[in-house]
């Protein structure tokens, strides 16, 4: 991509979507770093391949955290943008993560529920009773794929889709994310990259009503290069 610090891997692009892999460190939307973020670079980019003069429309779906990477999908149209929107909110989009974790959650498959608050000032979340004002639930399904060398390779599925939320699950379990510099507690190193990957995408498109899913691997980067993809 054109100007871009990170080259971008666009994975499906028609009309009214394009996929890409969203590189860990990126923003998904401006932020107070000033640094490139996805909505801009993927916009600038249109513009340019496109030729199109004035702004650019482009939808934001979802987001990924910012240490994050993988798949994300984003809106060309405000029609794409809304139907994707109420997909999100009726939870008909499927995403699965891959994820590194400390330790060996038990059981090795299962169902993670807790209620989340987000404190906007310090941008962390934390868990708390459900009767907490402003608690949000937060379900997830994980079923561990491999355990190496006190890490375990864990897939995961969002029911809900909250801030920060596998990040802060993982860790109220005592299993927090290898890498996690916010969450990870005694295991957190400085400088280590988060162990969080948007592996799989699987949507309705908005317009033609087909099936989609994408698909990206983790980095082989460790812990990654732990186990063979």
């Amino acid at each position: 991509m054109s100007g871009a610090s990170h080259p971008l891997q666009v994975l499906y692009e028609d009309n009214h979507v394009i996929v890409v892999i969203k590189p860990p460190n990126v923003p998904t939307q401006e932020d107070d770093s000033g640094d490139p973020d996805m909505l801009t670079l993927i916009k600038a980019d249109l513009k340019q391949r496109y030729q199109k003069p004035g702004n650019v429309y482009l939808g934001l779906v979802h987001r990924l955290d910012r240490p994050v990477g993988g798949v994300m999908v984003f809106a060309k149209t405000s029609k794409a943008a809304s139907r994707l929107s109420d997909a999100v909110r009726t939870r008909s989009i499927r995403k699965v993560y891959t994820a590194v974790v400390h330790g060996r959650p038990l059981p090795p498959q299962g169902t993670l529920r807790h209620h989340l608050l987000k404190d906007t000032k310090t941008n962390t979340v934390s868990v708390v009773p459900q009767t907490k004002p402003g608690a949000k639930d937060a379900i997830l399904d994980y079923r561990v794929l491999d355990h190496q060398d006190g890490l375990s390779l864990v897939q995961v599925e969002l029911q809900t889709g909250r801030p920060h939320q596998i990040r802060v699950q993982f860790a109220e379990i005592g299993c927090p994310l290898a890498g996690d510099q916010r969450y990870g507690g005694r295991f957190a190193r400085p400088g280590q990259q988060i162990a969080l990957w948007s592996t799989m995408l699987s949507f309705e498109h908005p317009v033609t009503k087909e099936s989609l899913s994408f698909s990206s691997r983790p980095p082989g980067t460790y812990p990654w290069s732990l186990w063979d993809y």
